[in-house]
């Protein structure tokens, strides 16, 4: 089903990456997943628009406010679902929980399907499958595209590092398991795409990442 690309789109006050996949074959329908949509939900549709995406899907990795801000209205002007961890539900719908009140913007996001761990998603010509990593929040989930060899890991895996758990329901211990169990199980070259900065992989994360030693 032709090439696939991955854009990326820094949006918000934490510069939260807001990425998107896509299939670029020609004579496809250009349909792209879009992946943590942290704000600026209009202006990011109206990008994709720009470029000739249609929104397939949106796929939530936690229910912070850096990462749910854009979400309900790129939800409405897209009309495309929203898919998250279902142990995330009460972070997603919980403006505490998620911090956006105390950051400013009270925010919640009621997702249209809420899926299991180890859920496998057929969406845009990509077979996804959602892996439950607990840590950063009770219900943080990466999204492995197994035959891309690509991982959207959100705030659970960085470059070197992993993401904070003193915000409610993290839990440093739940991170670390989750990564040495859930993640650095995977081959070593999958291509980590996080929440915030650069890219990495797999293999990187296992040689160099403290937290993974």
């Amino acid at each position: 089903m032709g090439n696939w690309e991955i854009g990326r789109m820094v949006v918000g006050m934490c510069d939260t990456n807001c990425y998107y996949i896509y299939r670029s074959g020609e004579g496809e329908e250009k349909e792209a997943l879009l992946i943590d949509p942290g704000d600026r939900g209009g202006q990011i549709y109206e990008a994709l628009q720009k470029k000739g995406f249609r929104v397939g899907a949106i796929l939530l990795t936690h229910g912070h406010f850096d990462h749910i801000w854009g979400a309900n209205e790129l939800r409405r002007l897209s009309g495309a679902q929203i898919y998250a961890y279902e142990g995330e539900k009460d972070v997603c719908e919980d403006s505490h929980r998620n911090v956006s009140s105390q950051a400013g913007r009270a925010e919640t996001v009621a997702a249209d399907r809420y899926e299991r761990d180890g859920s496998v998603l057929e969406l845009a010509g990509f077979t996804i499958k959602l892996i439950a990593t607990p840590g950063h929040t009770h219900g943080s989930c990466c999204y492995y595209f197994e035959k891309e060899k690509v991982l959207f890991s959100g705030d659970t895996l960085f470059e070197g590092s992993v993401g904070r758990t003193d915000f409610p329901t993290g839990s440093m211990g739940s991170l670390v398991r989750s990564v040495k169990e859930k993640l650095l199980v995977l081959p070593e070259d999958v291509t980590v795409y996080p929440g915030h900065g650069e890219s990495t992989t797999i293999g990187e994360e296992k040689r160099y990442n403290p937290y993974c030693q």
